[in-house]
């Protein structure tokens, strides 16, 4: 995959490994992010001075599209979106009243905003060079981690949508990848992520090696370990994943 000369659009751009990926690919591309705090996107426009931002909140089917239109009309050379903005609750689910609102929540963010951004961008993306859509999961597609209450299911959605996609797409120039990230220390984590997070910078290094090599699904790190383990012992991986201490 060509990683220069593009026009990218970041969702969940302002943080964590949205905006790792704006810092990335800044030097050589032109970069749009979305996020839904202002003045996380105003503080990401002041770091990195060449990309453009819009606020949106994922959830909201209006918005998206409105999202969409705006890139259609003010960045008509958008060839790339990365997927990657995600929310998670971490409530048991049976002691939640709120338990519904959430779990719809989580689904229409984490799903269901990736599917509408790719459906209303789909127009924009295909008509320029080197186009392509990036889906960021998990290696929780894999093995669910319970202290995640809908996240695995909406991100194991994710995946199987990405590969229903990439196939439909086989004959266009189109190129659908997926990239299963690991457990990163970001503030996704509220400050206590596990020990074995690693870095963002160094998640998105993997990411790039893994483009540059047109890998269509790109495991990170432990990632590949995981796929492994629960492929020959499932159980096994699920006891592992779900012994992880945090900080």
């Amino acid at each position: 995959m060509q990683l220069s000369d593009n026009t990218i659009f970041i969702t969940g751009g302002s943080s964590g490994l949205g905006l790792e990926m704006a810092r990335t690919f800044a030097p050589n591309n032109h970069i749009i992010i979305c996020g839904r705090s202002p003045g996380k996107l105003k503080k990401a426009k002041q770091e990195i001075p060449s990309l453009e931002y819009r606020q949106c909140d994922l959830s909201d089917p209006e918005q998206c599209k409105e999202l969409a239109l705006w890139v259609r009309e003010h960045h008509p050379a958008c060839n790339i979106l990365i997927n990657n903005a995600a929310i998670v609750h971490r409530e048991p689910f049976y002691k939640d009243d709120d338990a519904l609102i959430k779990a719809d929540y989580e689904l229409q963010t984490n799903l269901m905003g990736p599917i509408r951004l790719a459906k209303h961008l789909l127009p924009v993306i295909e008509q320029n060079s080197n186009p392509a859509i990036i889906n960021v999961t998990t290696g929780l597609i894999y093995v669910p981690r319970t202290l995640y209450t809908y996240y695995n299911a909406t991100k194991a959605a994710l995946h199987s949508f990405t590969q229903v996609l990439r196939d439909q797409l086989k004959h266009t120039p189109i190129r659908i990848y997926e990239v299963m990230f690991p457990v990163v220390d970001t503030p996704w984590h509220d400050g206590a992520a596990p020990d074995i997070a690693i870095t963002p910078e160094a998640a998105v290094k993997q990411m790039r090696k893994g483009l540059r090599k047109d890998k269509k699904e790109i495991r990170v790190g432990m990632v590949k370990m995981l796929y492994l383990n629960c492929r020959l012992a499932p159980g096994l991986a699920f006891k592992m994943i779900n012994r992880l201490s945090n900080k």
